[in-house]
């Protein structure tokens, strides 16, 4: 990609030569328009040639190579917003090195993570081994965990936490609204500041990008720390654009988290004219569990701060709890990962199921690994099932997830549509025992490109609850007929197929 940019500043350098010996000879305005012209073709072979030796994943190719052929001022424009592959490791081996200097190695947890394992199946202890592998995080068996369900009950915990603070707060969104609920918390955490507790703040900038700066400077004032993720002011020069903070963590005195869906604004709280209800699910975490998730938000602060925070006020010691026979494992992934984490382990999710995959989710875009272990697992007589909103926020990605239905429908899955409002739950439940849930969507970007967190639950009352909220979600929702679903008229159908085309790049 560096070579890209010297070529392209070669050839501005050039034309800028060769303007202003035009000026002299009279002919500029011909000159110019010939020159632009013969400039942008190059452009795009000289694009669609270094697209082709980047060896992607070769429906992204082919997606490119189509699109720069077919549209070539659109696709000219989306690549250099959203299509520059630059290597991810290079481009984030600040993070990954230290991702690798702060992984706590308590060996205790490790050790015991291990030996609790043989009262699991097989499939399941590949799981959570190569979760641990990928991730750096053992699976605990000293934590507790509560799901809460929607806005009300998921920030109502927060904010209840939150004023109970002594030492710090850690807050890290996606998505920062200055609305009601965005003032509700601003409020909260200058109180907090001024009372002494140390808070830090991490929001991700493109995510956030409508905040206010009034907002921020108010909590600046106050003492909070607040900081943007990946901050984005040329986004033609920037080549991060496109790796974005799509997690959602709180940390309080390093005894209790909250990890979800969830982001701070009215939305979220069924408040939205346009969305209606909100369904959203997001989990509260007590014990070993919130040292992990801890340890994820100091990564992401030290990159963008270079403030190493360490010692028991932050990591605390729960050796003192009851171990359980229930697990709980906080894995992160994120483009400073060599492996693509939580693609795989959902995958390894889906193909270690016996009876039933459930999965809900608001973005269901797979790749084709994903999509064929589905319809493997339903075609297998496992019980797949998929709860999707009925009405969209992201038309384009709404389209391309509907593009994929049939022929999971045609392999046995079945598949909902939900009618109450708009479905934003993210989790994944295998066999009534083994659960994800997290910031994480069914869908490319994910797995692909932003930074994410999830947690994985073993046979936890967690599971359960989440067994029982998918039930109720499905009661909420209509069964998409794969007759009437076919019956779809041509122009949806013709939509749906580009939504998918373009799918890769999304």
């Amino acid at each position: 990609m560096r070579n890209v940019v010297k070529v392209l500043f070669f050839l501005i350098i050039t034309i800028g030569a060769y303007l202003i010996i035009q000026i002299f000879a009279g002919d500029l305005a011909v000159s110019v328009l010939s020159f632009v012209s013969v400039l942008f073709t190059l452009s795009i072979i000289f694009i669609g040639f270094v697209i082709f030796l980047e060896n992607r994943n070769p429906s992204q190719t082919i997606t490119w190579l189509v699109l720069l052929g077919s549209f070539p001022l659109f696709g000219f424009l989306f690549y250099i917003f959203f299509g520059r592959n630059i290597k991810k490791r290079r481009l984030f081996e600040k993070k990954a090195a230290l991702d690798e200097q702060l992984i706590q190695e308590d060996e205790r947890i490790h050790r015991e993570a291990i030996e609790k394992m043989t009262h699991m199946g097989d499939h399941q202890q590949l799981l959570f081994k190569l979760a641990h592998r990928l991730g750096h995080t053992p699976i605990t068996y000293r934590t507790s965990s509560k799901v809460l369900t929607n806005g009300e009950e998921t920030f109502s915990h927060i904010f209840e936490e939150i004023k109970k603070a002594t030492h710090h707060i850690h807050l890290e969104y996606y998505i920062l609204r200055h609305d009601d609920l965005g003032q509700e918390l601003k409020d909260i955490l200058i109180d907090k500041a001024k009372n002494g507790v140390i808070v830090r703040f991490l929001y991700d900038d493109v995510g956030s990008l409508k905040l206010s700066r009034q907002y921020i400077a108010d909590l600046e004032k106050a003492g909070v720390q607040i900081v943007p993720f990946l901050p984005v002011r040329l986004p033609l020069l920037n080549n991060k654009i496109n790796f974005r903070n799509h997690r959602k963590i709180v940390v309080i005195d390093g005894e209790v988290g909250f990890v979800g869906g969830l982001n701070i604004g009215d939305e979220y709280m069924g408040r939205s004219r346009q969305y209606g209800f909100w369904r959203d699910t997001h989990l509260m975490i007590k014990g070993e569990a919130v040292r992990d998730l801890q340890q994820i938000f100091m990564q992401d602060w030290y990159y963008m701060t270079n403030e190493r925070c360490s010692g028991v006020d932050y990591f605390k010691d729960f050796s003192h709890l009851e171990s359980r026979a229930e697990g709980v494992q906080m894995i992160a992934g994120g483009p400073d990962k060599q492996w693509e984490v939580i693609k795989n382990l959902f995958f390894s999710m889906i193909i270690s199921a016996k009876k039933s995959i459930w999965i809900a989710s608001p973005y269901f875009v797979p790749d084709d690994d994903i999509l064929s272990a589905l319809k493997i697992a339903a075609l297998s007589g496992v019980d797949v099932r998929i709860i999707a909103p009925k009405n969209p926020d992201k038309r384009i990605v709404f389209h391309a997830s509907r593009s994929y239905f049939p022929e999971l429908l045609e392999a046995g899955a079945k598949i909902y549509e939900y009618d109450q409002g708009f479905m934003h739950s993210k989790f994944i439940i295998v066999d009534s025992e083994l659960a994800s849930i997290g910031t994480a969507n069914m869908d490319m970007r994910s797995f692909h490109l932003n930074f994410e967190v999830n947690a994985f639950l073993y046979k936890t009352k967690s599971t359960e609850k989440l067994v029982n909220d998918f039930l109720g979600d499905l009661e909420q929702s209509h069964e998409i007929v794969p007759e009437e679903f076919a019956k779809r008229p041509l122009r949806v159908r013709l939509f749906e197929s580009t939504a998918r085309l373009l799918s890769p790049l999304l």
